[in-house]
């Protein structure tokens, strides 16, 4: 048996689910916890693991991930941006299926314009000094897991010497809108399964917040049936106990301070501001963008460009889903006009996506 192996145990998996069965006994008031995780999201599908929790326990998925919470405008930008000439648009692998409102940059792409898919923002830093006749942007979409490699691309480029490297910038921060969703009483938000990858960066004491003004209680969970079904585990027993507090079950990858070298290159590149999440609105202080002293590599200054008026696509459900307050099943597309091959909303194209997840695993 691998390393790996040990925490898909299905016996182990079984045993959690038989003492949240036990915790919940003889309650009526069902716990709602969301995941804020695409990869969460994602095993939750794959492995089944809704099956196992009794009704008392209801598992909802939120905005975890960053593609899908990418709404048009900033689609739209990075589609007009590569129709200009001389303007390489560099970008990882999900982005360029996303829909705008009227085309994509798969769709541009295969109308001539310059599109690269990439690995990592340091391919495209390359990219453009192997092309100094070029503007290359690279699209800074995803959450704190990302930011310190994007950061680390404009500090490199920048010691290169590099005048047409450029980030178009649409870093989102994870535990603002976790506040957010936790004050709206539609939700009536439980507990937090917190994202792996981004603590790693922000740390768990991140979500303290939550825990200490909120009431909500947060662990820090991994991507593994064990992990998740343990995670959950401790969310009901925080609830059962009424001591909300921040746990990290994703103890093996995860600390309370994160990574703090990361952090100070986020600090140094980038700034807070107000951004813009597909389904939630403008959540002051979310995002993060370029900062003053870096601004020659902000696409968005240094690139101007008319960008077309956004829409949003009819019939699509994607920002209910993001918010939790619908699953994939609830959407007239969903699996007919909507789906992986033709998708009409960012949540069935990201691998990460609810709607990906649901349209490959199934209820």
């Amino acid at each position: 048996m691998n390393y790996q192996d040990e925490f898909r145990d299905r016996t182990v998996v079984l045993g959690f689910a038989a003492r949240i069965r036990e915790l919940v006994a003889g309650r009526t008031v069902p716990m709602t916890f969301m995941e804020v995780c695409g990869t969460h999201t994602m095993s939750i599908y794959q492995y089944g693991l809704r099956s196992l929790l009794p009704p008392q326990v209801r598992l909802i998925s939120g905005p975890g991930c960053p593609v899908c919470v990418t709404p048009n405008g900033y689609v739209d930008r990075a589609v007009a941006l590569c129709r200009l000439p001389g303007v390489t648009v560099a970008t990882f692998g999900d982005m360029v299926r996303v829909p705008g409102s009227s085309s994509s940059l798969i769709e541009e792409r295969a109308k001539g314009a310059d599109v690269r898919i990439v690995y990592s923002p340091l391919d495209a830093v390359t990219l453009a000094a192997k092309n100094p006749d070029r503007k290359v942007v690279f699209l800074g979409v995803g959450f704190e897991t990302t930011a310190p490699t994007i950061a680390g691309s404009i500090l490199a480029a920048k010691q290169q010497g590099l005048t047409n490297y450029f980030v178009l910038a649409a870093h989102k921060t994870i535990p603002i809108p976790m506040e957010v969703l936790a004050d709206d009483p539609e939700l009536q938000v439980d507990g937090y399964l917190c994202p792996a990858h981004v603590s790693v960066v922000i740390g768990a004491a991140a979500y303290r917040f939550l825990a200490e003004e909120r009431g909500v209680p947060c662990v820090v969970t991994g991507f593994e049936p064990v992990d998740v079904m343990q995670g959950v585990e401790m969310l009901v027993r925080q609830v059962v106990e009424g001591k909300p507090r921040v746990e990290i079950q994703y103890s093996r990858v995860v600390k309370r301070e994160g990574n703090r070298k990361a952090q100070g290159v986020i600090a140094e590149v980038l700034t807070p501001f107000d951004a813009p999440w597909r389904g939630i609105g403008v959540i002051p202080g979310s995002g993060l963008r370029i900062a003053d002293a870096y601004a020659e590599f902000d696409a968005e200054k240094a690139i101007p460009v008319e960008v077309e008026e956004t829409r949003e696509h009819a019939g699509c459900l994607c920002g209910e889903i993001l918010k939790g307050k619908v699953s994939p099943f609830d959407c007239p597309l969903f699996g007919g006009a909507c789906t992986p091959e033709s998708p009409v909303g960012a949540c069935m194209v990201s691998s990460e996506g609810t709607c990906a997840a649901a349209y490959k695993y199934g209820q």
